[in-house]
């Protein structure tokens, strides 16, 4: 038997502890640039709490099959969280293993994200493989009992070293999860504490918050809210929402009309007006901001739940908790929403999304927001555009004879559509390429983005005409946003996207910038600087709508953009908790704000002084706050 499998068989202890220590820190390299003395310390003791456990267990043959459990789950989860980080820009928790049902659906897009990279998490399952067949080899070669009388007996830490060691692991972990509790940035948080550290902290947190008593009641909300607004930042006192402006202009103008929002999968703000070798990138969307209200400074809000989350926000003007798919974690709850708003205003109301509706739990999620109807996968003809099955074609040629049948019924609708054909990893038939490339960006993942976001543009061209030949569109609001970024970080260098694109390119501003652009057929273009995010679509629509209500019974979180002042919108999961814009930068703080740092909205220059701005972040943090004790206490719907 070979050396190394002569160790093994003696101490699985010291093989799988050091193991799983390599590719703890093989995920620092990946995610933090690095490691330290101090980071390695801290991932040593956490692999050796487990060890120490699984030693305290007498029976050899149990430890054995737990160790191999040990690492399968260790390489699996620091794999996992490697190419989630790639994605998402976080550090996955725990809970994102609820959504691994969800992988078969964008398998694509997974596939797309792993790099070789990923191989050195499994090299030592190389190791392992020329160890057993040296150990193969040799049994032949000797005699099996001679062979066998060599190997020592399996090696077993002393009861009493474990039982210390699992002490002394315990109580530094405890220290320093304690020590970083401060820290809102979660990047850092994980940073200083390890992984595994950072799973147990985040547990923890989320059943002391089941425990703990809300510290603010349901029916204080709305007057904690506006004193916050007042105290911290009082030019936010009366630009809250439609209910509580005085005279609000454009109030009523739309009054009456149907209402139709397109939520835009993975469309980025920058391919408004842009033009690649003398094409409009978005030509149909192009047309629109000129007779439009047209936001350039909006920024995406999403959490967990991705696109979900984005329509979630657009009907509810609540902060997405980012602990989990809102979907998942609050479609039990009576949801105050856009849907139950129009519906009591006689409105029909209807979604249409051609992926199957069990997908991020939307069967649960359009019932809460009060859809009266939702039209999913079976509703419509698989031309298989892409891994999801329908295109936006025939999303918006069902769309239509849906509207079509609502119109007909004499009364106003509000129709919500979710396209996909822009999704990641942009890959579209041939027959749809419209576009004529560049070489430097044909066949990169910048140019399958932008021959994916020109048809998707196409396609909404053709529910447009749809609409003016049913008679419909001068009666018609039509609300357009993305959900979330399309680039990914990892592929698109923003020099390098800069330089093909002949525009300034932004890793965090120009990446979650998203259009809104909304088309009140009653109203002249206007391009309205204000800074927003998907919390302020509600109540924007809301106040052309016309609509107002109590504060007992609606309680947004976003603010009328056509009346607000000056706005800031916090952002979380994508960035650090705490993170916002505000209509002159985006702030992302470090261990807290001090060390935190920010970019000038307009020019993308580093910002070195921004001490004015600690109120915002200070507002932000208790803002989102009050919006999670808001979603959480509502009760249950029926």
């Amino acid at each position: 038997m070979s050396e190394l499998a002569r160790l093994i068989r003696k101490s699985p202890f010291f093989i799988v502890t050091l193991l799983v220590l390599a590719k703890a820190e093989l995920f620092r390299f990946t995610v933090f640039s690095g490691t330290s003395p101090r980071s390695l310390i801290i991932d040593l003791l956490s692999a050796l709490l487990i060890s120490c456990i699984i030693e305290l267990i007498p029976h050899r043959r149990v430890r054995q099959v737990l160790y191999g459990v040990y690492w399968l789950i260790a390489t699996l989860t620091l794999l996992g969280a490697t190419v989630y980080f790639r994605y998402f820009g976080s550090v996955a928790t725990y809970t994102t293993l609820f959504e691994l049902n969800q992988l078969p659906a964008v398998k694509s897009s997974v596939k797309s994200l792993i790099t070789p990279l990923e191989a050195l998490y499994f090299a030592d399952l190389v190791l392992f493989a020329i160890g057993w067949g040296i150990h193969l080899w040799k049994k032949r070669r000797d005699q099996w009992m001679l062979a066998y009388e060599q190997v020592p007996a399996p090696f077993k830490l002393p009861y009493s070293v474990a039982t210390v060691l699992v002490s002394i692991a315990l109580i530094f972990s405890v220290f320093t999860v304690r020590a970083s509790a401060d820290t809102t940035n979660e990047l850092k948080r994980a940073e200083l504490v390890g992984f595994t550290n950072y799973q147990a902290s985040v547990l923890w947190n989320a059943f002391s918050a089941k425990r703990e008593k809300p510290d603010v009641a349901l029916k204080d909300i709305p007057a904690t809210k506006e004193k916050l607004e007042e105290q911290v930042v009082p030019a936010f006192a009366s630009s809250s929402s439609t209910s509580t402006v005085e005279n609000p202009a454009y109030f009523g103008s739309e009054k009456g009309k149907n209402l139709i929002m397109v939520q835009l999968e993975a469309t980025q703000n920058f391919v408004i007006g842009l033009s690649v070798a003398g094409q409009e990138i978005t030509p149909v969307m192009n047309g629109l901001v000129s007779d439009s209200f047209y936001f350039p400074q909006v920024f995406q809000q999403i959490g967990q739940g991705n696109t979900s989350d984005a329509e979630f926000m657009s009907n509810t003007s609540i902060y997405p908790t980012a602990a989990v798919a809102m979907s998942k974690g609050y479609s039990d709850k009576d949801l105050p929403s856009l849907p139950k708003l129009l519906g009591a205003q006689g409105y029909t109301t209807m979604t249409l999304h051609p992926n199957d509706v069990t997908f991020w739990d939307r069967d649960k999620l359009y019932p809460a927001l009060g859809f009266s109807t939702y039209y999913d996968k079976p509703f419509f003809t698989n031309d298989h555009f892409n891994s999801f099955g329908a295109s936006d074609e025939e999303l918006y040629r069902v769309g239509l004879e849906k509207i079509k049948e609502a119109s007909a019924a004499g009364k106003p609708f509000y129709a919500q559509f979710v396209s996909l054909s822009s999704h990641h990893p942009f890959e579209i038939p041939e027959d749809k390429q419209e576009l004529t490339l560049p070489e430097d960006i044909a066949g990169t993942q910048l140019g399958n983005y932008l021959q994916a976001v020109h048809y998707t543009d196409k396609a909404l061209g053709k529910l447009i005409q749809g609409l003016k030949d049913q008679g419909l569109w001068d009666n018609t609001i039509l609300v357009l946003y993305g959900d979330h970024f399309g680039l990914q970080a990892k592929d698109n260098d923003p020099a390098d996207v800069s330089k093909k694109l002949g525009i300034d390119y932004h890793s965090q501003i120009t990446r979650f910038s998203i259009p809104l652009i909304i088309h009140a057929p009653g109203q002249e273009g206007k391009r309205v600087e204000r800074t927003g995010g998907q919390v302020d679509i509600l109540p924007t629509v809301a106040n052309l709508l016309g609509l107002s209500w109590s504060e007992d019974e609606f309680v947004p979180f976003g603010r009328d953009l056509l009346n607000a002042e000056r706005n800031v919108v916090g952002m979380r999961y994508y960035l650090p908790t705490g993170s916002f814009y505000n209509d002159e930068i985006l702030f992302i703080p470090g261990t807290g704000f001090e060390d935190g740092t920010a970019y000038s909205l307009k020019t993308h220059e580093k910002i070195e002084d921004f001490s004015k701005y600690k109120g915002d972040y200070e507002y932000i943090l208790e803002w989102m706050k009050l919006s999670d004790e808001y979603v959480k206490q509502l009760p249950k719907h029926k």
